[in-house]
């Protein structure tokens, strides 16, 4: 919200959360009606246009924002070298709101103007007024309306809901108060709705003129540049004509100055040109590719992650990945593809997340599989190539530690990571599976007093060190990676289950209590934190990345795989030292 909101700062359907789209369901059943009852012939090209040109919108928007942010996390061309948090995700996940508004806006036009039923599908006289109504009227009146919402009094009860978000993303664009946007159509109307009433009007000259505003919006807002300096060298004038990412950015971060919508021109001629626009437009395309001091190596898990991951929909992956969104249903075609698009192209690991700590960067890899690929047999040398390749570009680039994360570090598959550090002995990165901090999480867990210890169904290295470790203290807790329910029904009432694994227990009793994954919470001290790890919850870590952290900031120069443990005390106590909390506290 803005700092002091004013009247009809709120969108009406605000107070419906996720049921918003039900304002658009009389339009869908209107068409569904007319198609049922008349057929297709009946429909005009307006009418067919309508809701696809929506679900374009979304699709085009989605689009930059994941680019956006798989640039961000590589700090490829990067302009604000500043970090996201849960704040700004959580007050831009209704960029979706300016969608229904124009849905609605669409209905209302095709019900209330008759020309809009008679539109052909394109007229080129339409399209030139388009484009001199856009920088005539609309560039002039905007400039001039957006210097006003810098006014202390419109700034503050509007305009500072859209200039809360310093680093700006695509979805950036369309974040303001429900007033604002009815002005914002008011002026966008002016090049649509003319050429309608004028009789030369069509439907691609709108959709293409929303399409327009679209992609200068999601450009202008995607912190990072990617206008290349040939297209003013091969054409000067079109300095004036559009801006560039690094142009707008700095609107965003000195205010008062760079007010123009598209075109920088009224910016030139009224003297608020920012001075330094052109020296940040060259020293953004020279920044280049980042190198982490270490990397964690994760996967896809279901082919639910593709949204929870960063560059994928940043409202899902803002809550842990058991929380199931409504939506999700209608969009796993979408999440099915790109399982297969990764399975037939996915060459290599890619960036998704990027992190910084004190001085020391960090970023997220992952490899383009999913859990149930690596359950096939068949399946574990393409995935262990996958890694091997990862770990080499890691050492190759200077990265001093890479964390195996879920299971990539599974014993059956690489041995926890020996297998790579026995082919090539003379590897510079530390290879860290997190087994120590992950049984010390373990270990800390069990309440004080427990006389007896079930361990159940795990080979693993942290259930093996945990059982070695243990006295036999309680007689309530059962601990293990693998307890089907037939063991959870037999335990006793009131259990305690602690998983030993990076995957989380089914829960089926409601009367014994569930432990999280063995993980903890992260110092405020560590940036960019806007997603969360899995099933984790919000600014929680699983301990085997957070192992990774501790061997960089700790300096250590051994590898934690195989067989091979760091002491358990000694990297609880780096881990407590450095600002880490264990989820029972704090």
């Amino acid at each position: 919200m803005a700092t002091r909101p004013g009247p009809l700062t709120k969108w009406p359907w605000q107070w419906m959360g996720n049921f918003k789209y039900l304002f658009l369901a009389p339009a869908v059943l209107h068409t569904v009606h007319r198609v049922t009852t008349k057929g297709w012939g009946d429909l005009d090209p307006a009418y067919v246009t309508m809701l696809p040109a929506l679900l374009l919108r979304m699709i085009h928007n989605q689009i930059w924002i994941s680019l956006s942010r798989y640039q961000m996390a590589r700090r490829k061309n990067v302009i604000v070298d500043r970090s996201i948090e849960f704040e700004q995700v959580d007050r831009e996940r209704s960029w979706d709101d300016q969608i229904i508004f124009n849905g609605l806006e669409f209905y209302l036009a095709y019900a209330m103007i008759p020309n809009v039923r008679l539109l052909p599908v394109w007229r080129t006289d339409g399209a030139i007024i388009t484009v001199f109504l856009h920088m005539g009227p609309v560039e002039f009146l905007y400039y001039w309306f957006h210097r006003a919402l810098h006014h202390h009094f419109l700034y503050s009860r509007y305009h500072s809901h859209h200039h809360a978000s310093i680093v700006t993303e695509p979805i950036t664009s369309v974040i303001h108060p429900f007033a604002e946007n009815v002005v914002y159509f008011m002026l966008f109307s002016i090049p649509t709705l003319t050429p309608i009433f004028m009789g030369c009007g069509s439907v691609l000259g709108v959709v293409l003129y929303i399409a327009y505003i679209d992609f200068m919006n999601n450009m202008g807002h995607c912190n990072f540049e990617l206008v290349p300096k040939w297209i003013f060298k091969a054409f000067p004038p079109l300095k004036y004509l559009m801006y560039t990412p690094s142009f707008h950015s700095l609107h965003h971060t000195q205010f008062r100055t760079n007010y123009s919508l598209f075109m920088p021109f009224y910016d030139y001629m009224y003297n608020t040109m920012d001075k330094s626009s052109d020296e940040l437009y060259e020293k953004s395309l020279k920044v280049t590719d980042e190198t982490p001091d270490l990397v964690h190596l994760t996967h896809m898990t279901t082919l639910q992650s593709t949204y929870h991951l960063r560059i994928g929909i940043a409202s899902i992956a803002s809550k842990p990945s058991d929380n199931p969104v409504w939506y999700s249903w209608m969009i796993w075609p979408v999440a099915w593809l790109s399982m297969v698009l990764a399975w037939v192209y996915g060459s290599s690991a890619f960036v998704i997340e990027r992190l910084q700590m004190k001085k020391f960067k960090m970023q997220t890899w992952t490899i383009p599989r999913y859990n149930f690929q690596y359950g096939m047999n068949w399946g574990r040398d393409s995935i262990n190539s996958l890694i091997e390749k990862a770990i080499l570009d890691a050492d190759e680039r200077g990265v001093k530690v890479l964390s195996l994360g879920l299971l990539n570090q599974a014993k059956a598959l690489n041995r926890s990571g020996e297998l790579f550090i026995t082919k090539y002995p003379k590897l510079r990165v530390r290879l860290v599976d997190g087994s120590g901090l992950a049984t010390a999480v373990v270990l800390k867990s069990i309440p004080l007093g427990t006389k007896k210890v079930f361990l159940s169904g795990s080979t693993s290295k942290v259930a093996h060190a945990t059982a070695i470790t243990l006295c036999e203290k309680g007689v309530q807790i059962w601990i293990g990676d693998n307890i089907d329910d037939k063991q959870q029904q037999r335990a006793p009432i009131g259990a305690t289950f602690i998983p030993t694994s990076q995957f989380p227990l089914k829960k089926i009793r409601k009367d014994c209590t569930y432990l999280s994954t063995p993980a903890m919470k992260i110092p405020q001290t560590m940036e960019n934190v806007h997603t969360c790890e899995n099933w984790l919850p919000r600014r929680v870590m699983s301990a085997w990345r957070i192992a990774g952290i501790l061997h960089a900031l700790e300096g250590w120069e051994t590898h934690e795989c195989g067989d091979d443990m760091m002491d358990i005390e000694k990297t609880w106590t780096a881990a407590i030292k450095h600002g880490f909390v264990p989820l029972t506290k704090g």
